[in-house]
């Protein structure tokens, strides 16, 4: 199996070695004298209420063109769950045709020579002159297309109560120590600071965003994308993760696990006054009545307002016998089409991974994110929490960690960053030779 495989280990605080799974070894592909098959089995984890609205309207648009999308919704955060269910029926060789690969997974699942490349298409549509760049690379290995993107969604999002914020005369903060001062003023009126969640990637998504506001995305990249242990034992690192215990200490120095939609409810039914989330719960807070620019508001998280911390949703194909590929091109053409584009990501909180959007039909949020990501890589991130930064054994293995220091506060913020740093060092070592984000010249 890929990188994505591999199994992370910690043990007595030691890192230790991962060790690869036994390779999938996929047949060669055969052509089929069968008919064109026209129904696609979809497997993603598109769950919530908002976000099955989203699927709904692909499936729907998808039967219009004469293909069937038959669902294979699996519920979980972060697509946890619905990365195990895949990996298993690969491994029993009951691949669905499409999947919900993202980031540099995409890649991983390409280097097993399973995924069905999409060049013509691309070429015919002409992606490479429609895509953003980086939204281009991501979605090619050695130089075929892998995958169909749908979005790019915004992790670095601060939403706050509008009614709140007005009655207690403050503006959404803009800096930590702006931060912390509007989270005193919500406590000492009784109001939970910030919606927040102890599941781990969550508080990892959190962690991300503080690394970000400590110095932009070049080093956002050298700690999550390079790998760099000298990073891990930077200063910036080490207030990132003092400031994470900062922001546990206003939630009473206790924090829940919840799923995402029950940090969205919460905030919605006013228990907290902020939340830090990506801008995916912005059509779930639709579905708990909330209006934007009315009932709340949308901004960049403290320190990254000019940054873009992004994750992309991209649809890739299993190539199987090929008897599904007319109908799975076809799905692939209508994802780019302009009007999906537009419609999908109006319902999924994203933005059109186009360059021609009309920001004119974005609201005040997706008009900001899409602006934002326009003005190229350097202000772009790409998250760790959501796939784009590294392979998935090491982006497990860093979510464990971050978690693990969140729940014991026994842990000193120098212990965390030389656990990081042995990590960093074991995976660059393990990685050599696996189309990680680091080959950016096999992916291309």
């Amino acid at each position: 199996m890929p990188a994505a495989m591999l199994a992370a280990c910690m043990c007595h605080g030691a890192a230790q070695a991962a060790a690869p799974m036994l390779a999938i070894v996929p047949p060669a592909p055969v052509a089929s004298s069968a008919a064109p098959a026209s129904g696609l089995q979809v497997l993603h984890w598109w769950t919530s209420a908002s976000e099955r609205r989203a699927a709904d309207l692909l499936a729907q648009r998808l039967g219009k063109e004469g293909v069937q999308w038959q669902d294979a919704a699996i519920p979980g955060g972060a697509g946890i769950g619905a990365g195990k269910v895949l990996k298993g029926r690969v491994l029993a060789g009951d691949a669905p045709e499409v999947t919900q690969i993202i980031g540099v997974s995409v890649a991983e699942w390409a280097e097993m020579g399973l995924l069905l490349e999409l060049d013509n298409v691309a070429v015919a549509d002409n992606w490479s002159g429609v895509l953003f760049p980086t939204i281009q690379n991501l979605v090619q290995y050695r130089k075929h297309t892998m995958a169909a993107p749908l979005g790019i969604h915004r992790v670095n999002t601060l939403f706050y109560n509008r009614a709140l914020f007005a009655r207690l005369k403050l503006t959404p903060p803009t800096t930590w120590n702006e931060f912390d001062a509007v989270a005193a003023r919500l406590l000492a009126a009784g109001v939970q600071p910030l919606a927040q969640s102890s599941e781990p990637w969550q508080v990892a998504a959190l962690f991300e965003n503080l690394v970000l506001a400590e110095s932009g995305p070049a080093f956002y990249r050298e700690l999550f994308v390079h790998r760099s242990p000298a990073a891990a034992f930077d200063a910036r690192t080490a207030r990132a993760l003092q400031r994470l215990r900062t922001i546990k200490g206003w939630a009473g120095g206790q924090l829940a696990e919840r799923p995402w939609t029950d940090v969205v409810r919460r905030f919605a039914a006013g228990q907290a006054g902020m939340m830090i989330m990506g801008d995916w719960a912005k059509p779930e807070l639709g579905e708990n009545r909330m209006v934007l620019d009315q009932d709340y508001g949308c901004v960049g998280a403290p320190g990254t307002g000019g940054y873009h911390l992004y994750s992309v949703d991209t649809l890739s194909m299993f190539a199987g016998d090929y008897r599904h590929s007319q109908a799975q091109e076809k799905m692939a053409r209508l994802l780019l089409s302009p009007s999906i584009q537009a419609d999908f990501n109006l319902l999924k909180g994203a933005v059109p991974v186009r360059r021609d959007a009309e920001p004119a039909r974005m609201d005040s949020c997706s008009r900001a994110s899409w602006t934002i990501f326009a003005s190229g890589e350097a202000v772009q991130a790409p998250s760790l929490v959501h796939r784009m930064a590294t392979d998935e054994a090491s982006r497990d293995a860093i979510i464990a960690e971050v978690h693990r220091y969140v729940l014991d506060d026994s842990v000193p913020v120098a212990v965390a960053q030389r656990r990081l740093a042995a990590l960093f060092r074991l995976f660059n070592i393990t990685s050599q030779g696996t189309p990680g984000a680091q080959d950016t010249d096999r992916r291309r």
